[in-house]
């Protein structure tokens, strides 16, 4: 069996990591010299490493991040200092998902909220977890898509049973009358199971008036707040500061 049909074969056994670099370890093997168990011992490394990178980026396009450069690296912590850092790492550390404990992000526009939730959803991948991300009227609508050709049940375990659930931007656009509703059962099927973590613009105190349902946010807060993180962020707005120096 020459090189090309090794391959092949490698191929045929989804062994492509090791069938991408098997010519150039075997030139090293050569040129080094390297023993049999070292050979091999490269080749399966090279095959784990490739099959991790490609689960990270399964993960991450599962995910649906909507900045997907979005991580603490190139977080300005210094521009809003009263921000938890501490609360920051915890989350992204992400014990609060082992626990199905939930998080909360308030304050104005432009403050970090969402870089903060990505950022996270990032760390959580890394950690071999899966994450969906969703703005909030795009939950909505991906939910009433999948009411319209029936499939609403298959779409709400999914969303049901994420480790992670970003829901983004509560409170920025007009949600649909049956948002309450389809938010809480959202909630109610994740609480104490897995960890929903969402950001709003809105104080809390808005919630009832922004979907008409006093009761059902009660009930919806009840729930996030029982096991919650809550994070506020602001007053100062970055998009607001870039704007102007700009």
């Amino acid at each position: 069996m020459n090189i090309t049909e090794l391959e092949r074969a490698l191929r045929q056994l989804r062994l492509g990591g090791i069938a991408a670099v098997l010519e150039t370890r075997l030139r090293q093997a050569q040129a080094e010299p390297m023993a049999p168990i070292d050979l091999l011992s490269c080749l399966v490394s090279d095959e784990l490493t490739r099959r991790s990178d490609r689960l990270l980026e399964r993960r991450r396009k599962e995910a649906g991040f909507r900045d997907a450069h979005r991580t603490l690296d190139n977080f300005d912590f210094t521009f809003n200092p009263k921000v938890n850092r501490s609360l920051v790492f915890d989350l992204a550390a992400c014990r609060f998902i082992d626990q199905r404990e939930d998080a909360l992000f308030l304050g104005p526009g432009g403050t970090g909220k969402s870089h903060l939730a990505q950022a996270i959803g990032q760390a959580a991948i890394l950690q071999g977890y899966r994450v969906l991300y969703r703005e909030t009227h795009v939950l909505l609508e991906e939910l009433a898509d999948a009411v319209a050709d029936g499939t609403r049940n298959q779409y709400m375990h999914g969303i049901a049973t994420a480790p992670l659930l970003i829901i983004d931007d509560f409170g920025m656009r007009k949600l649909p009358l049956t948002a309450a509703e389809d938010l809480l059962e959202i909630v109610m099927r994740r609480y104490e199971r897995a960890s929903t973590l969402l950001t709003s613009n809105r104080p809390v105190e808005d919630w009832g008036k922004l979907l008409g349902d006093t009761a059902a946010v009660s009930a919806m807060l009840d729930r996030l707040l029982h096991h919650g993180h809550v994070l506020k962020c602001g007053p100062k707005s970055w998009r607001t500061k870039s704007a102007v120096a700009q």
